[in-house]
């Protein structure tokens, strides 16, 4: 009859009871551990503090809202009101005083006064007494007048322009008057005998002329026109060679 025998552990294969004994050996290590530290006799480390220093990075749009945020808190503060403007029931400036009234510009006179006093009731003279005589109409239809002489022109002045075997008679131009009592821009008018030049040749002596400008209500018309007649017969011809 065959013996019965209760396992043993030896019969079990070496991997099995390596195993079993590792389990058994890192079991009773942290059973140990365990009680240690519920008594406390291992302290826990403390823990330093720390000098490093933390850079938040934060995205340039949450930075670019924040700023936009901060702008837009400060444009919405409300704005004090001024304070109400109270204007005083009376014045407070005392107006200047009055100066007293000065006596009024003019005289007063009555209507009798005044009729004596109008000059349009003083007799009238002769409106044209010195005013120089209108003889036509200068070369571009202004008034033209008569010459008046501030000094006679000389037969020498005369003479030198007198063209040659020139006949008795006279010439006739018109000149604009200019100050000095002289003359320019002289235009030939006529002369007599036809053809005799002679108007060219008081064109051409004018320069030596000294005559005076026209008057009108006695004030001269420096640059009015004039009329100038030089007779020939009284001119010494010795002058001109003839």
């Amino acid at each position: 009859m065959p013996a019965y025998r209760l396992p043993s552990p030896y019969d079990r294969p070496p991997l099995h009871r390596r195993a079993s004994g590792f389990a058994l050996a890192v079991g009773v290590n942290l059973l140990l551990l365990l009680v240690l530290l519920t008594l406390g006799v291992i302290p826990l480390p403390e823990r330093k503090p720390s000098r490093a220093l933390v850079v938040d990075l934060i995205p340039e749009s949450h930075a670019r809202a924040q700023t936009v945020r901060t702008a837009v808190a400060r444009t919405q503060k409300p704005i004090p009101k001024p304070p109400p403007i109270v204007l005083p029931v009376k014045p407070t400036i005392t107006p200047p005083p009055r100066p007293p009234d000065k006596p009024a510009p003019w005289i007063e006179m009555s209507s009798a006064e005044m009729a004596a006093g109008d000059i349009g009731n003083l007799p009238k003279g002769d409106a044209s007494d010195g005013d120089s005589e209108e003889v036509g109409r200068g070369p571009h239809g202004e008034a033209l007048y008569a010459a008046e002489w501030a000094r006679e022109p000389t037969d020498t002045e005369l003479g030198g322009y007198l063209p040659k075997n020139a006949p008795d008679g006279w010439g006739l131009v018109a000149c604009r008057t200019m100050p000095g009592d002289r003359v320019e821009d002289c235009v030939e008018l006529g002369n007599d005998p036809p053809g005799s030049h002679l108007a060219s040749a008081v064109r051409q002596a004018a320069w030596q002329f000294r005559v005076r400008p026209p008057r009108r209500n006695g004030v001269p018309l420096v640059g009015a026109w004039v009329r100038i007649e030089i007779d020939y017969e009284s001119i010494h011809r010795s002058s001109a060679g003839l």
